[in-house]
C-alpha cells in the first residue's frame, strides 16, 4: 500500500509539472480510443494506448506499432502521467474519475449512428487536442469517399450478416455504411438483430454484405460459418469487409461504402 501511495503521489506531481509546462500527453483506453488518438494526436504526445492497438482488426495497426501500451488500469493511467484521456468503452468510471481528480481531462468517444455522429465524434476528440486541422482533414477524406461512392448500387437491398448470424438495419451506422454506396438494409428491424439460419437459406437475401469474417475467433459452428451459408456468399456477396473497418464509429467505415461501390455493377 505504501508503494502504490507513493507513485501515486509522484504521478499527481509529474503531471502537474507536465500540465503547468503545457505538454500535452495523450493515452487511450480502448481500442475504438486507439483510431482516433494515433490519427490525431502528434506521436511523440502519445503516452499509451490500448494492447490492442496493432491487432489486425486496428484500422491504425501499422501507425499504432512501437507506441507505448497500457493496460486501462489506475497504476498503469496514472503512471503515464496524461493530460488528456480518450475513451470508448475502455476503463470504468472509478478510473475516469481518479484521471479527472487529478488533472486530466476525459473526451468520451459518443455512439454513432451516421455520418454526422462521426463527423461530431473526430471534431470533438481534435478539439480536445488543439489538433482540429488534422480533424477536417480526416472528415474531408471521408466525405471524399462518401461523394465518390454515392448511388453506386442504385437503391438495391442486401442483408448485412455476422459469422455469429448478425445483422444491421438503416438506423445503424453499419446501415448508413450500405446506405452510402446505394445500398439499403434488407433486415426486417432497423437496429441490430439476429438473422434465422433457416430463413437465410429458405429465402436468401439478392445480395449479402459479410462483416468480420476474417476474424479467426468467430467460431466454426457459429451460424455465419455453415457451409449453406458459405455457399450462398459465394454466389451473392457483394464484399466482405474486414472488422479494421467496422468496428468502431470512426471516419474509416466511409472506407467500406467505397469498398462496396467498387462492387457495384457499372450500368
Amino acid at each position: 500500500m505504501r508503494r502504490l501511495g507513493l507513485i501515486l503521489a509522484a504521478s499527481v506531481a509529474l503531471a502537474a509539472g507536465a500540465a503547468r509546462a503545457g505538454e500535452m500527453r495523450v493515452l487511450s483506453l480502448d481500442s475504438c480510443a486507439d483510431q482516433y488518438v494515433v490519427a490525431l494526436a502528434p506521436r511523440e504526445a502519445i503516452v499509451g494506448v490500448s494492447p490492442r492497438a496493432d491487432d489486425d482488426d486496428s484500422w491504425m495497426k501499422a501507425e499504432a506499432k512501437g507506441l507505448p501500451q497500457r493496460r486501462p488500469t489506475l497504476e498503469a493511467a496514472l503512471a503515464a502521467r496524461p493530460t488528456l484521456v480518450v475513451r470508448y468503452w475502455g476503463g470504468d468510471e472509478r478510473l475516469v474519475r481518479a484521471l479527472e481528480a487529478r488533472g486530466a481531462k476525459v473526451v468520451g468517444i459518443d455512439d454513432a449512428s451516421d455520418f454526422d455522429g462521426v463527423r461530431d465524434d473526430v471534431r470533438k476528440v481534435a478539439a480536445a487536442m488543439g489538433r482540429q486541422a488534422q480533424g477536417e482533414k480526416l472528415v474531408a477524406r471521408m466525405d471524399a469517399q462518401l461523394a465518390a461512392s454515392r448511388g453506386a448500387w442504385k437503391g438495391e437491398k442486401a442483408l448485412y450478416l455476422t459469422p455469429g448470424g448478425f445483422t444491421a438495419g438503416n438506423k445503424t451506422l453499419i446501415g448508413a455504411m450500405l446506405n452510402g454506396a446505394g445500398l439499403k438494409s434488407a433486415s426486417d428491424s432497423q437496429w441490430f438483430d439476429s438473422v434465422s439460419l433457416e430463413k437465410l437459406v429458405l429465402d436468401p437475401p439478392r445480395l449479402l454484405v459479410l462483416g468480420f469474417f476474417d476474424a479467426v475467433r468467430g467460431g466454426r459452428w457459429a451460424p455465419g460459418r455453415h457451409p449453406l451459408v458459405g455457399r450462398l456468399a459465394k454466389e451473392r456477396s457483394a464484399a466482405s469487409l474486414p472488422g479494421a473497418i467496422l468496428g468502431c464509429p470512426g471516419w474509416f467505415v466511409a472506407e467500406g461504402s467505397a469498398r462496396l461501390a467498387a462492387s457495384a455493377p457499372k450500368r
